[in-house]
Formats: C-alpha cells, sequence, structure tokens
C-alpha cells in the first residue's frame, strides 16, 4: 500500500509541477509581452531586401509597437488570433501552401522580408515550410512551452508577430524545418 501511495504521490506532484510551469510560463510570456509594451526596445536591426529579393543591407530601424484595437484594425481575425495571441491556422487551410513562384514571404505586420521561396519545401504536415530564413536577424526564436511539449516558436523580430515554430526534421543544407502559418505572411512576386 505504502509503494502505491508513493507512486501516486510521486505522479500528483510531477503533474502538479508541470501544471505550474505551464501556468508560470504562460505568466510570465504575458509578463514579458506588458512590459515589452510598457518598455520597448526602440530599435532592431533587420536585414532589408529589395522587391527582386536581394540583400540591400542591414537595417536599424524603430520595433513597432501598437495596441490591441490597432492590430485588430490592420489584420484579419485570423491573422490577429495567430499573429497576436500565439494560435495555429488548420492544417492545409493556408493560402501559401502550395506557392511555389519565386518571391519573398513578408511578415503581415510590418513587411519585414522573412523567407525567400527557393528555400521553401514540401513538408506535408499541411503548413508552408522553409529550410531556413532569408535572414537570421529578421526572426527571433523563443522556447514555447505550451501544450504540455517544449517547442521554439518563431516571431517576427521587428513588430513580434508570431509566424509559427521551428523543428529539427527538415532537409539538407540545415535539418531545420520553418512550419509557418500562411496568415502570418504576405507574398510578393520577385520583380
Amino acid at each position: 500500500m505504502t509503494h502505491l501511495y508513493s507512486r501516486r504521490k510521486l505522479l500528483t506532484t510531477a503533474i502538479s509541477t508541470v501544471t505550474v510551469f505551464t501556468v508560470g510560463d504562460l505568466f510570465l510570456r504575458k509578463s514579458s509581452a506588458a512590459n515589452a509594451a510598457t518598455n520597448p526596445a526602440k530599435e532592431v536591426v533587420i536585414v532589408e531586401f529589395s522587391t527582386a529579393g536581394i540583400r540591400t543591407g542591414r537595417a536599424r530601424l524603430p520595433k513597432i509597437i501598437k495596441t490591441e484595437s490597432e492590430w485588430q484594425a490592420q489584420l484579419s481575425p485570423t491573422s490577429f488570433q495567430v499573429t497576436r495571441h500565439e494560435g495555429t491556422e488548420r492544417p492545409f487551410s493556408g493560402k501559401y501552401l502550395n506557392v511555389h513562384d519565386a518571391g519573398i514571404f513578408r511578415c503581415i505586420g510590418c513587411n519585414t522580408a522573412l523567407f525567400d521561396s527557393q528555400t521553401k519545401f514540401e513538408s506535408g504536415t499541411g503548413w508552408p515550410s522553409f529550410y531556413q530564413p532569408i535572414a537570421e536577424e529578421n526572426i527571433t526564436q523563443t522556447k514555447d512551452r505550451s501544450l504540455f511539449m517544449t517547442r521554439t516558436a518563431v516571431s517576427c523580430t521587428r513588430c513580434d508577430a508570431h509566424l509559427g515554430h521551428v523543428f529539427d526534421d527538415g532537409p539538407k543544407p540545415t535539418g531545420l524545418r520553418f512550419c509557418m502559418n500562411s496568415v502570418a505572411l504576405n507574398f510578393v512576386p520577385r520583380t
């Protein structure tokens, strides 16, 4: 009986600990977002690209900070939910899943260049997938401990729009799969 009680107590403690960390992470994430809104980083460094996909150089630009109502006025309800509240569009529903034209995928919130179509591949997951960003400076990767697992979330460096997640099961040369939400992106064909 003591042996069963110990296992049960151990399991209960483990579940409680996971719940506390998950709720704690959620609180810290929301606190960090609130802190960023009240004490925003003044500037960020990104790499800019022309409509032809040519790297034009690094630029120090103001960080884009908007209120919830300003984002709601700019974005569709689905884009707002995904980019501002870390949502996910349904698999196989995104408008860019089967887009294979030459061009640049840019942030729907601030137009920052994020991915080149030359790095897009068919992952079979139901979301547009890329094996690398157009420039490391243009994305930010953070730990996401929601849904009782640890993943790496990807967001836009300039406006903090949630884009999707990155996984280590992609093709060569990087072995990465940047699994992005179509509603977080705008596709701009090369000119």
